[in-house]
């Protein structure tokens, strides 16, 4: 099942995602640092962020591959397969 938040990040921009992203990544760096220094009430929040920023990323990323043209595409799927095989 979708997440709130996954179905929130399929509303925004490219540009929105990314300001997101930026945004999201600062606010963790700074509750992670509050929380090495006193600690934070619920130090579950740090996982939901970080889980926010993977979900940010993995959008951004689906939308760069779905703007690929078939020949960028095929290049990327030869060294994929490259890369398996070692």
């Amino acid at each position: 099942m979708a997440s709130k938040k996954y179905l929130e990040l399929q509303e925004y921009s490219v540009d929105e995602l990314i300001a997101e992203l930026a945004a999201t990544e600062v606010d963790y760096q700074k509750m992670q640092f509050d929380h090495a220094v006193k600690g934070i009430d619920n130090p579950m929040e740090l996982r939901e962020m970080r889980r926010d920023i993977a979900r940010i990323k993995t959008e951004i990323r689906r939308r760069e591959l779905a703007e690929m043209s078939p020949e960028q595409l095929a290049k990327r799927s030869k060294i994929r397969a490259r890369r398996r095989r070692k």
